[in-house]
């Protein structure tokens, strides 16, 4: 059976044993769910790269840990292993040789997470909760960059206890992401910076805001020749910026549109607006995915403009998604975000994360 050829047994539901009539709309599109996911709101997800042979799945998570699946070409996933942090795992990503996994905490340390011997060791160290973490492959270093909310973004060559480098931040760094030789870095009070990366890291460009609300989420996205040329910004106002770093015609070129919300446009009933929790670009079509507080993805095409799927709405926010590194298999995750506050956590709500196909859905409208 070729990936996601069929829907699996586990994740049908609908009718509980006792008959129960209401309508289970934790997984209304019916993906395949992965096996044990975590215990408290999932905060990142990130599929291994090309050079493992396979794919495998590191989530991290509120309840202090980063968990690693197996993801079988039949779709089942198989918990593999995990590692715990003394705080909430903010974000997660994986050496280019697929060997390590490095974690990023409220314990206000990032760790380095052999996959081979299961053992994590400390590689750098903040003054406050580490919020980004990216491993860097350049020809001349490689190194992994943390950004924290002391306002710093520092680079660790994962052997010594003092940073390579450090760089100083407007605010604190609330969402980050990299493509040799390009970082893009969001921080609160909507700052906004690019960094290259070639020969050593440096600031390249401080950029104003696209948006007028709230940084949530970066993407850095790639030319027809595989270099990063530019990025996808979310807020927490329902909308993504797409911004070229060098465009031919900025004002043209460069543009905002609003999703993750509801009711329409009509003034009549207000709209509910929601934060854009996660952005990924499709590594094969360059198409985009996000998902929202309000409980949905959307596959969208930049170039031509148009969204090209929305998903029914789960019944909890999504809040993390990623592709696998051919594109295959869109993984989300569904879980509070605490966008509306204590009030609306519920502890006893499971936490879920979804697979599915995206080979077609992702294709671009016009193929040029």
């Amino acid at each position: 059976m070729s990936l996601f050829g069929a829907t699996s047994g586990f994740g049908t539901g609908g009718t509980s044993m006792f008959g129960s009539t209401t309508a289970d709309n934790h997984n209304p599109m019916k993906d395949i769910e992965v096996t044990s996911p975590p215990d408290d709101s999932i905060s990142c997800l990130a599929f291994s790269p090309p050079t493992l042979p396979g794919n495998f799945l590191i989530a991290g998570s509120w309840a202090n840990d980063v968990r690693c699946w197996e993801v079988q070409d039949n779709g089942q996933t198989i918990p593999k292993a995990q590692q715990m942090h003394t705080g909430p795992v903010l974000d997660a990503c994986w050496s280019d040789d697929g060997s390590k996994v490095f974690t990023a905490s409220c314990d206000k340390t990032a760790k380095m997470w052999d996959l081979n011997s299961n053992q994590a060791i400390q590689i750098a160290q903040h003054d406050a909760p580490v919020k980004t973490i990216h491993w860097i492959k350049a020809p001349n270093y490689s190194c992994v960059m943390t950004g924290s909310w002391d306002k710093t973004l520092k680079f660790w060559d994962t052997r010594s206890p003092t940073p390579m480098m450090t760089l100083q931040l407007p605010e604190r760094c609330y969402c980050a992401d990299v493509v040799h030789p390009m970082a893009a870095v969001a921080t609160a009070e909507r700052g906004l910076i690019v960094y290259q990366l070639e020969n050593q890291p440096s600031e390249f460009r401080r950029i104003e805001s696209p948006l007028k609300h709230q940084h949530r989420c970066v993407a850095i996205f790639k030319d027809k020749v595989n270099k990063p040329t530019g990025f996808a910004l979310g807020s927490i106002e329902g909308r993504v910026a797409i911004h070229y770093i060098n465009p031919p015609n900025p004002a043209k070129d460069n543009f905002t549109f609003k999703c993750h919300r509801s009711n329409g446009t009509n003034t009549s009933a207000p709209q509910d607006i929601y934060a854009v929790n996660g952005i990924a670009f499709h590594p094969v079509h360059g198409t985009l995915a996000t998902v929202g507080s309000d409980g949905r993805f959307s596959f969208w095409d930049k170039d031509a403009r148009t969204k090209l799927k929305t998903s029914e709405q789960l019944d909890q926010p999504i809040s993390a998604c990623c592709f696998n590194h051919n594109g295959n298999i869109f993984a989300y995750a569904s879980s509070y975000d605490w966008s509306k506050g204590h009030e609306f956590y519920n502890p006893q709500k499971k936490n879920y994360i979804f697979l599915r196909n995206a080979a077609e859905e992702l294709k671009p409208r016009n193929k040029k």
